[in-house]
């Protein structure tokens, strides 16, 4: 799926149609020190293995990319809904 870099859209802090630069919603670095990390290792450790069984086949095919849309005029940033798809590009239009 190819969508433009720059897009034409509604700003809600704006009120007013602005162009909007388009990338890919990327997670931030998992801390381990966060409770429910910590909770996580506590649950695995010790005998018993796993917490949760690894699956032998993964559900999904595809991971969700989610479109992170940025305001030129006051950068604030926006987040499309998800989409599922197994090539996400970004093409100057």
């Amino acid at each position: 799926m190819n969508i433009p870099k720059v897009i034409r859209k509604y700003c809600a802090k704006c009120k007013t149609h602005t162009e909007q630069k388009v990338s890919i919603y990327k997670a931030g670095k998992r801390r381990g020190s966060a409770r429910g990390e910590r909770r996580h290792a506590e649950r695995k450790q010790g005998y018993g293995g796993q917490k949760f069984p690894k699956l032998a086949k993964p559900a999904k095919v595809t991971k969700k990319v989610t479109p992170l849309m940025t305001c030129t005029v006051c950068k604030k940033k926006y987040n499309k809904k998800g989409v599922r798809i197994k090539k996400f590009e970004l093409v100057a239009a």
